[in-house]
């Protein structure tokens, strides 16, 4: 009873040292504990016993620790082996040393490789390879082709491992040009049956943009293996040549060779953003043919692909597979229902969500922005409210669309000050998605407020939505300022002359327009569909039609929005039988007339008397194209009937 904390202490301190045995002192007898430990699993116990030993041991079990060193990031243990063998080995064997540089990199401390490849008093090749490759998987690119650049100075030899090294750092910062040269030393060296430096080389021309050289390589390879394939696949992809990607998988498959499941990703991707369903079905089969249908890399890009191809039904079965039920998916099932427009399907989808991300929530958001239902939108943003705290620059860009769109400024004004109260407010999505709801609102004295408070971090895009906004508002004048402005500070781009062109047509500033039209030319801007119509309607409305008739014959391809802003042009200018011209020859061309062209013909014919054609053409909407009429259209016909009484 009478016992206190400390005599139980001591005695259970004398039974510990009466327990411990100690530790043979000859070399092989610790060897074999070290190595029972390492059996066992106990490193770190194992490089202890090794670092209080007083002896050498042999060079294979430095090795060995080196290498599990390595397998598990064990910095301090490693410090210690090395520090052990270097203590008591006057001169370590070079691969020793060697292999501490390399299990240094692996565990991500550079400043401990670098130090000890210095002190090194000899290094072979694998000494500046160790260092290379430490350098070039840790991400130090610059330093690793430094490095190699150094060796080459000195003679040393480089072998296969570290000129895939080199090649690895050349793709990570785009070095074309060392790249060309190292590809001359693989070839002189005789390494060019390799077909990891092969696939290397493809992999670095294809980042650096030089597709042709990339082809040519691989086409080199004499047996090119998964990842070479997977190379190829997946550059042409990123150069946005996914036509080529497809092909090349499709090769891939005639060649026998089993693609990775990056590699098909690579390929339903590239279907995805050319919506190329057939394909994309062909692909499918390939990966229930080799059991990557419920890989969950490959089942997340097969749902992506049959969403942007319009096909729900086959991405809603594959997503019903037990597999398949993860957050990336249950998020794109959403977006894919609510950016097609079923924004009640999309809903219920994500009201079943066992859990739910920010990029979730967005994605339900968009929906509805995108098909303009703001009450719901609004609606949802209440729920956010209550219901998470997640969000991120996306989400306060949908929220003031909202508010654009019900033209609640107030709101609006609301989401400013939390904007600024969570630190967004230099986020430059941020930034224009605030100028752009400003604008919309009407309240242009709040957006030129904000737009001189984003001055430092302002881009084209913000230009452009004060100029849009002041031009949406019938201040054309102001407008025309504003491009003035913008070219000291950002090159304008398509939509802001598409913008200024109807700004001019609004005011009838043909000198304007003109300007305009000689500064595209000038400055080498391409003319497209969209801002050639634009032109055609700002000199049709300035009542210059030779002008506009001359920018509609030099358009490469017309669609039939160009050929409405041209009949309608001529309808303006009292040019009714050209219009009516115009319409004939769009039919040769072969171009599906709407209801805008007929408003145009309808036009035409008021302005040449032309009653019976009139009649004709009013009839034939609905029989022959298909188009319903509108009010536009009957009240045309009768503007016809009562000049025919007239």
């Amino acid at each position: 009873m009478g016992v206190n904390a400390a005599s139980v202490l001591n005695r259970l301190l004398h039974n510990n040292t009466h327990k411990s045995k100690p530790l043979p002192t000859n070399a092989k007898a610790l060897t074999n504990i070290i190595l029972a430990d390492l059996k066992s699993g106990r490193l770190r116990n194992a490089v202890s016993i090794l670092f209080a030993s007083p002896v050498p041991f042999p060079f294979s079990l430095y090795g060995r620790l080196f290498q599990l060193c390595a397998s598990n990031q064990a910095i301090v243990e490693a410090r210690k082996v090395e520090s052990h063998l270097v203590t008591f080995s006057t001169t370590p064997p070079i691969f020793l040393l060697n292999r501490a540089i390399e299990t240094y990199g692996k565990c991500g401390c550079l400043d401990d490789a670098r130090e000890l490849f210095e002190e090194m008093p000899q290094r072979d090749g694998g000494s500046w390879n160790a260092m290379i490759t430490a350098y070039a998987q840790c991400g130090f690119a610059t330093k690793a082709l430094s490095l190699f650049l150094r060796m080459n100075r000195f003679g040393v030899f480089a072998n296969e491992i570290t000129f895939a090294s080199v090649l690895g750092s050349c793709a990570s910062v785009l070095e074309l040009f060392l790249s060309r040269q190292i590809h001359g030393l693989i070839v002189k060296y005789g390494f060019c049956a390799n077909v990891i430096l092969g696939s290397s080389l493809v992999d670095v021309y294809g980042k650096c943009w030089v597709m042709s050289d990339a082809r040519r390589m691989f086409d080199e390879i004499q047996n090119p293996n998964a990842i070479s394939w997977n190379v190829i696949v997946r550059r042409y992809f990123e150069m946005g040549d996914e036509k080529e990607a497809i092909f090349m998988f499709f090769e891939m498959i005639r060649g026998n060779v089993r693609p990775l499941s990056f590699t098909v990703s690579n390929a339903l991707i590239a279907c995805s953003s050319i919506s190329a369903l057939k394909e994309g079905i062909q692909i499918h089969g390939v990966a229930i043919k080799i059991n990557f249908d419920e890989d969950e890399v490959v089942s997340s890009s097969l749902i992506g692909m049959y969403l942007k191809c319009g096909d729900l039904g086959n991405a809603h079965s594959i997503f019903d597979l037990p597999s398949s039920k993860n957050l990336i998916n249950w998020t794109s099932m959403v977006s894919g229902y609510a950016l097609c427009g079923r924004t009640r399907k999309a809903r219920e989808l994500f009201n079943e969500m066992p859990e739910r991300s920010v990029i979730s929530w967005n994605a339900m958001l968009a929906g509805y922005t995108r098909f303009f239902q703001w009450e719901e939108a609004l609606d949802f943003v209440f729920l956010m409210r209550e219901e998470t705290v997640d969000f991120d620059h996306v989400t306060l860009g949908l929220i003031l669309n909202v508010c654009a769109g019900l033209s609640d400024v107030e709101l609006g004004k609301q989401v400013h000050g939390f904007i600024y109260r969570c630190g967004f407010y230099s986020n430059l999505f941020v930034g224009n998605a605030l100028l752009d709801m400003y604008g919309k609102c009407g309240n242009l004295k709040s957006a030129r407020v904000w737009f001189y408070q984003i001055s430092q971090w302002r881009d084209r895009v913000s230009w452009n939505s004060l100029l849009t906004s002041h031009t949406r508002h019938g201040l054309s004048e102001e407008a025309m300022i504003i491009f003035w402005e913008m070219q000291w500070e950002t090159t304008p781009c398509k939509f802001t002359f598409g913008t200024l062109l109807a700004a001019c047509a609004n005011i009838f500033a043909l000198q304007q327009g003109k300007q305009i039209h000689g500064f595209m030319i000038r400055n080498g801007f391409e003319i497209d569909v969209v801002v050639r119509g634009a032109l055609v309607d700002m000199y049709s409305k300035c009542r210059c039609l030779e002008n506009a008739l001359r920018v509609f014959e030099e358009a490469a391809s017309r669609d039939v929005i160009l050929w409405n802003s041209m009949i309608l042009g001529c309808c303006h200018n009292g040019r009714g039988g050209e219009a009516l011209q115009l319409f004939e020859l769009m039919e040769k061309e072969a171009i599906e007339p709407d209801h805008v062209t007929f408003q145009g013909v309808l036009l035409a014919c008021i302005c040449e008397g032309r009653v019976e054609l009139g009649r004709q053409y009013f009839n034939s909407m609905s029989s022959r194209y298909c188009i319903i009429c509108r009010v536009e259209h009957y009240e045309c016909m009768i503007e016809l009937y009562e000049n025919m009484g007239t």
